[in-house]
C-alpha cells in the first residue's frame, strides 16, 4: 500500500509541473533563454510545428531559436529549397501565433 501511495504522490507532482516539452522545436523553444519562454508555451509551438512542418524541417526552424540572424539569412535567400522552407516556416509561425496566446 505504501508503494501505490508514493507512486500517486509522484505521479501528482509530476502532472502538477505542466506540459512536458518534447520536440526539436519546444526544446529550443525552453532552453533558448527567452523570459516568456514556459512549459505551457513551447510545448504549444511544438505542437504547432508538429502540425505544419516535418522532421527535417523542425530541426532547421530550432536552429532560430539560438540563432536568429539565421532565420533572417533564410528568409532573405535566393534558393529555392530556402524559399520554399521559409514559405512552410510561415505557415508554422501564423499556426503557434494564433494557438499559442
Amino acid at each position: 500500500m505504501v508503494q501505490k501511495t508514493t507512486v500517486f504522490m509522484i505521479l501528482l507532482a509530476l502532472t502538477a509541473c505542466g506540459p512536458r516539452v518534447t520536440g526539436e522545436v519546444g526544446k529550443a523553444c525552453i532552453s533558448g533563454g527567452r523570459d516568456a519562454a514556459s512549459r505551457q508555451l513551447c510545448s504549444c509551438v511544438q505542437q504547432a510545428a508538429n502540425q505544419t512542418l516535418n522532421g527535417s524541417d523542425q530541426i532547421r526552424a530550432a536552429t532560430f531559436f539560438a540563432e536568429p540572424d539565421l532565420a533572417q539569412s533564410t528568409r532573405q535567400s535566393d534558393n529555392r529549397g530556402d524559399e520554399r522552407f521559409w514559405d512552410r516556416y510561415k505557415v508554422f509561425a501564423d499556426t503557434a501565433r494564433r494557438l499559442c496566446r
